[in-house]
């Protein structure tokens, strides 16, 4: 946001600062032209009205006139800070020094703001250190200095142990299809990169717009369609990430709770946002809630709000959605939070990266961006500042990251003394990036009816179990789930009275950009039903069960556990690497190692049967070690239900 100061509080700074001066500097105010005078005097009503360049369009006639105007210099210097025209202020607040530095020994704190503003931390430091050296600063003064110092000192310190120097900070303009002579801002975008909707300020009226990326370029934005914007405000929103969802800041609605409180709205199957509906009791209060950012799974709703119980004037909180309803939010606690605001959540599409903004955390000063990781065990970790030039000593505001990992959208004015606020992209550094995102949709159905099924679908890590999403697929059985890239993943569906599917994801090494469509048809348990387990695995020509195995056979013992009746064969099955006596005996060896966990797990012998079938059984040529893979498994099969 920009920062517009009138000379006339230019003026009244002026006078305070009288008993700070020392005596005996040359400059005399009252020795100048008076043309030069009256040029000042426009000016200063220019600025009272916002017409900062009308402003600094007199003050430099009246320089003209008399170059030794130094009030006039340094209110230039004051009026390009304010548009964020640090350079052309730097060289103002230089010149003014050199004429009298004396006279502008009170203006050092405004030009060390400058100084930083262009990013020169250093020196910045150095002549608020200089400001600080005056015994007569009063209190007021001494702790606003001591407060730049520390944000200075900050900045020094980040740049100096910042390994990613050569990043270039680069936004670009969204472009005439996106962004307009209005007022562009609070974007979101889909997991596929392919729609993004934002916010557009009309008149003061704020409604939502949406584009569609064709051929990798953005469409014309146009009002979404359907019934979601109205007469009143619709604020800050997020789309989720299949584009079936869209919660929003609504602001002095009638069946509000508050000032402002969230609201929901679905896309139909014609593309149409339904009517929005309040979130209820459990999200929203008689505070403020808005800023909303749904994970990827839609299990949590990460927003902000003023109620009760928080650290500071503004937390973020979040609301875990349990079997379709949104539970009372908890504060996301102090490790995010601060004593002072904290906002504008945004989860990344990998369900692990955390993006938010915060005055309460050591910054640049006032707002800056943050960026927190969530461990395997579910717990955030401490925040990162994301660094100049993306924070700077202005207040940023909100950002989002595409599925990439790299390619951030957030909304800027760029210095325009206008206030005009357009949508920018950039590229994030390297250390600041979350994981490269694929995703993985498709159908789950009833193998025998083809009839869609609405079913759980959960993603879990390999190698720890840590369960990264589980969603509901909607009741047609269409599902979306996000895949990060870097680690191994095990993809199972659930339905009652089915048996559960299962696959891996191989995500280690991936580098493709290409979605994963899987229609899954789900087996009714009866006899003769069967699945691969898919997840199952031995150590090298032996029989012993390797940890990442576990998770799926625990789902074999709770399927057994949720149906008393079943019975069920678990078969073995090799390659025909080796001789087909001794796989015959590796794959009797091995049925018998899962039976024997399940047991452990609580199912009695008498409903298990193990059988070894060795090489004798392929399903795949065993020409190629993909094609061995797929032989070397492991299956169950009902016997009697």
């Amino acid at each position: 946001m920009n920062k517009y100061f009138s000379l006339c509080s230019f003026l009244t700074s002026i006078f305070l600062l009288g008993s700070f001066l020392a005596h005996g500097q040359w400059y005399d105010g009252s020795k100048i032209n008076n043309k030069a005078v009256q040029l000042f005097d426009k000016a200063s009503l220019d600025a009272s009205n916002g017409e900062i360049v009308k402003s600094i369009e007199k003050l430099t006639d009246a320089i003209k006139i008399d170059p030794n105007y130094v009030d006039a210099i340094l209110a230039r210097a004051d009026m390009y800070a304010s548009i964020k025209n640090y350079t052309a202020s730097i060289i103002d607040y230089n010149n003014a020094i050199k004429k009298d530095s004396v006279y502008t020994n009170g203006f050092l704190l405004a030009y060390a703001e400058s100084l930083a503003g262009n990013g020169e931390f250093d020196m910045a430091l150095s002549i608020t250190n200089q400001y600080l050296s005056n015994k007569n600063l009063n209190e007021r003064n001494k702790k606003l200095a001591l407060d730049k110092k520390t944000t200075y000192q900050f900045a020094v310190n980040f740049t100096k142990s910042n390994k990613y120097k050569n990043y270039i900070f680069n936004p670009i303009n969204m472009g005439e299809n996106i962004n307009s002579t209005n007022l562009e801002y609070l974007p979101s975008i889909t997991v596929d990169g392919n729609k993004m909707i934002f916010n557009r300020r009309i008149n003061g009226d704020e409604d939502f717009y949406e584009s569609n990326k064709v051929d990798g370029q953005w469409q014309k934005a146009t009002p979404v369609y359907g019934k979601i914007n109205t007469n009143l405000n619709e604020g800050a929103q997020n789309i989720s990430q299949d584009g079936q969802w869209l919660i929003f800041t609504g602001c002095n609605y009638p069946e509000g709770f508050g000032s402002c409180d969230l609201y929901i709205s679905f896309k139909n199957k014609n593309g149409e946002w339904s009517e929005a509906e309040n979130m209820g009791r459990n999200i929203n209060t008689d505070a403020w809630e808005s800023a909303p950012s749904l994970s990827a799974d839609k299990r949590d709703l990460f927003f902000s709000s003023t109620r009760a119980g928080g650290f500071g004037s503004s937390d973020i909180w979040v609301s875990h959605n349990v079997n379709g309803l949104w539970q009372k939010p908890e504060n996301m606690g102090a490790t995010i939070n601060t004593k002072g605001d904290d906002g504008c959540a945004f989860i990344h599409a990998d369900n692990q990266t955390f993006y938010f903004n915060s005055n309460g955390h050591v910054g640049y000063g006032m707002s800056d961006l943050f960026v927190s990781r969530r461990n395997e065990k579910g717990i955030w970790q401490k925040p990162e500042n994301l660094g100049y030039p993306i924070n700077t000593v202005d207040d940023e505001g909100s950002m989002i990251v595409a599925a990439d990992g790299k390619t951030a959208y957030y909304a800027s004015d760029k210095g325009n003394v206008k206030n005009k606020i357009d949508l920018y992209s950039f590229e994030l550094r390297e250390d600041i990036r979350a994981q490269k995102t694929l995703w993985v949709k498709g159908k789950i159905f009833d193998k025998k009816s083809n009839m869609g099924l609405s079913s759980i679908a959960e993603l879990s890590t390999s190698d720890s179990g840590f369960i990264l999403s589980k969603l509901q697929t909607d009741d047609d059985g269409n599902y979306l789930t996000t895949l990060p890239i870097g680690k191994n993943y095990v993809f199972t569906i659930n339905k009652k009275g089915y048996l559960f599917y299962s696959e891996n994801f191989m995500m280690k090494a991936n580098v493709s950009d290409s979605p994963i469509i899987v229609n899954i048809a789900l087996q009714p348990i009866e006899k003769g039903a069967f699945i691969i387990l898919k997840n199952i695995f031995f150590e090298t020509k032996k029989a012993d069960l390797q940890i990442t195995s576990f998770a799926e056979l625990d789902k074999v013992a709770l399927l057994m556990l949720e149906n008393p009746s079943l019975i069920i064969q678990i078969s073995g099955y090799t390659d025909n690497v080796g001789k087909p006596v001794d796989n015959l005996i590796l794959s009797n060896n091995r049925s018998k190692a899962v039976i024997d966990y399940l047991i452990k797990k609580g199912i009695a012998i008498k409903r298990m049967l193990g059988k070894g079938f060795g090489e004798t059984k392929p399903i795949a040529n065993n020409n190629t070690e993909v094609n061995k893979a797929q032989n070397r498994r492991t299956e169950m099969s009902v016997i009697s239900n």
